[in-house]
């Protein structure tokens, strides 16, 4: 993969921070599901950058979506200890929301390999 630009960053994290405020979470705890030690915004843009250097877009869209599972499980649980992290989620089926038309049966690796197959048409 390509290096994100300047404006790719600074874009992705303006979305990221604006995304973690829509869930009522901050930037630490951002971190904290990542398994990053600092909540720097500079640390959490170059995990975005290994994200990216991964897999694109896609590689940083299905850490985030694992993340916002997590998150409203525990909100839907009133489950208010963040000292949990993404592992618990990690092997578990979970079904993801009805958004923007999407198939809800399917799984999380079903969704991403739609996702590549679309961009790849395009």
């Amino acid at each position: 993969m390509t290096k994100l630009t300047s404006q790719e960053e600074k874009e992705l994290i303006l979305f990221i921070k604006e995304w973690i405020r829509s869930h009522g979470y901050s930037q630490k705890d951002l971190a904290k599901q990542l398994n990053i030690n600092s909540s720097r915004t500079s640390e959490i843009t170059n995990k975005m950058k290994d994200f990216y250097k991964q897999g694109g877009y896609l590689k940083i869209a299905k850490n985030l979506i694992k993340i916002e599972q997590y998150w409203i499980k525990n909100k839907k649980n009133n489950n208010n200890n963040n000292d949990d992290d993404l592992s618990e989620l990690e092997g578990k089926e979970t079904k993801p929301y009805n958004q923007l038309d999407l198939n809800v049966n399917l799984d999380l690796d079903e969704l991403m390999d739609q996702m590549e197959k679309d961009h790849k048409i395009n």
